[in-house]
C-alpha cells in the first residue's frame, strides 16, 4: 500500500478540494448560462446555498453531487478533474478561488467562449477565431 500523508483540516477555512469542486461547479453553470437562482431551483436549493458551493465555504455531499452532475449534463469525475496532489499540500495555506490562476477558469473567458457558439454562422464564427488570434499575436512594435 502506498504511503499517503492527508494533510490535517485547518478549522475555518475551506478545504482544497471543497474549493476545487465548487470551483468545477462555478465553471460549468456559467458555462451552460445558468444563474445560481436557476441552478439551485434545478437542485431544490437556495442560491445561497449554491454560491457557499461555489466558494468551498461548504462542502457537497455525494447524493448533492449526483444531482448537480445530472443538472450540468458532466459525469462526478468532471468535478474532480485537474486536481493534483499539490492542491492539498500547499493550498491550505492560502485559499483563494481563481484569483489570476488558471484562464480557463474565469467567468471572462466562459463568457467568451459562450458567446462563440452562439454565434451561428460558421463563417463569420471562423472569422471572429481568426480576428482574435491576429489580435493576440505579438506585434513587432
Amino acid at each position: 500500500m502506498k504511503n499517503i500523508r492527508i494533510e490535517p483540516r485547518i478549522p475555518g477555512k475551506p478545504h482544497p478540494v471543497d474549493i476545487h469542486v465548487g470551483g468545477k461547479v462555478r465553471q460549468r453553470r456559467t458555462l451552460l448560462g445558468l444563474s445560481q437562482e436557476k441552478l439551485g431551483e434545478a437542485v431544490g436549493l437556495t442560491f445561497q446555498q449554491i454560491q457557499k458551493y461555489e466558494r468551498g465555504a461548504n462542502r457537497i455531499g455525494s447524493s448533492r453531487l449526483y444531482d448537480l452532475s445530472r443538472v450540468l449534463d458532466v459525469p462526478i469525475s468532471y468535478f474532480f478533474e485537474d486536481f493534483t496532489e499539490h492542491h492539498t499540500a500547499s493550498s491550505n495555506d492560502n485559499v483563494e478561488v481563481n484569483e489570476g490562476g488558471d484562464p480557463m477558469t474565469k467567468r471572462e473567458t466562459l463568457e467568451l467562449v459562450r458567446a462563440y457558439y452562439r454565434i451561428q454562422k460558421p463563417a463569420v464564427r471562423k472569422r471572429f477565431f481568426e480576428l482574435a488570434k491576429s489580435l493576440s499575436a505579438p506585434s513587432d512594435d
